[in-house]
């Protein structure tokens, strides 16, 4: 994995944003390469002078987007049977398939939002959604909503370490989960709020 990760970075260093754009396709396609990684990296040379954020992260986007559609294809005109049988060539392990699925069978269409910011899930979960051929503008806007704060996250903490970056690939599941839980707070939040703010309406109507 070792010599991958230094192929990868040298693409990244030679072809800057159409790399970024590449990789981070290939991530979400259910190729493993580590998006802390790809992310981290980039956000280092923003911190260095070689790339800005916005356009990192608009390449981020952009892959990450092509690669979930990718995905979901596959899943939806391939099916489970067709990922099985012939995902092992692409380095797919159905290991991670079924974690993905049971994510999707758990909590349906949030789960491809959620699992945006998770490790494994967030690569996988474009397959479980093609197989229920869920409605692909949900699954779009879902996927946007998720993978743009993860993007811009990474990215920030690559430029924030600078010469630290590759820390990132190491913690990287622990970023994920506590990023999780901050976002399930903050929904929490707005949430409860609205819902106070509804009870708050409804009770000057009545009066």
């Amino acid at each position: 994995m070792e010599q991958f990760s230094a192929m990868f970075l040298e693409f990244i260093a030679a072809w800057g944003y159409l790399a970024v754009a590449v990789l981070m396709a290939a991530e979400n396609a259910c190729i493993p390469v580590p998006s802390e990684l790809i992310l981290g990296f980039a956000g280092y040379l923003i911190f260095s002078g070689q790339m800005s954020f916005a356009g990192a992260l608009t390449a981020g986007m952009i892959g990450g987007m092509a690669g979930s559609v990718f995905a979901y294809l596959v899943g939806h005109y391939g099916g489970r049977t067709f990922v099985d049988r012939y995902g092992h060539y692409f380095l797919v392990k159905k290991k991670h398939v079924d974690v993905a699925q049971r994510w999707f069978d758990q909590y349906g269409l949030k789960a491809v939002f959620f699992s945006r910011m998770l490790p494994v899930v967030r690569t996988f979960i474009s397959l479980p959604a093609g197989f229920a051929h869920v409605d692909m503008k949900r699954f779009l806007a879902l996927t946007f909503a998720g993978a743009l704060p993860w993007t811009a996250l990474i990215l920030y903490a690559g430029m924030m370490l600078g010469e630290s970056w590759k820390i990132l690939t190491h913690i990287g599941h622990e970023v994920s989960l506590v990023f999780i839980g901050v976002m399930a707070a903050v929904v929490v939040f707005f949430y409860l709020r609205h819902r106070r703010k509804r009870k708050q309406t409804e009770n000057v109507d009545w009066e």
